[in-house]
């Protein structure tokens, strides 16, 4: 499982530097964290238990997180 979570640090690094070539730099910011929360995690040598439940608290974050954006912030720039 430790792999897998090195596996998600190579892909945010890969979503990373086409973000900061795009132009994106904030973007690009948050990849590159997620990154470094990733290939940290797979260090730490955590049970698979543990690696499951850090995973579903990281998609419940995410999902709470891309929720309030869709819906407070996005969807009123459509009025415009």
């Amino acid at each position: 499982m430790d792999r897998m979570f090195r596996v998600l640090g190579f892909w945010t690094a890969i979503f990373a530097v086409m973000l900061y070539v795009g132009g994106l730099n904030g973007t690009a910011l948050l990849f590159l964290a997620q990154t470094i929360f990733f290939v940290v995690l797979s260090y730490l040598k955590l049970t698979e238990r543990m690696y499951i439940y850090i995973f579903g608290a990281y998609l419940t974050v995410f999902f709470v997180g891309f929720t309030y954006y869709a819906t407070f912030i996005l969807v009123p720039s459509f009025g415009d």
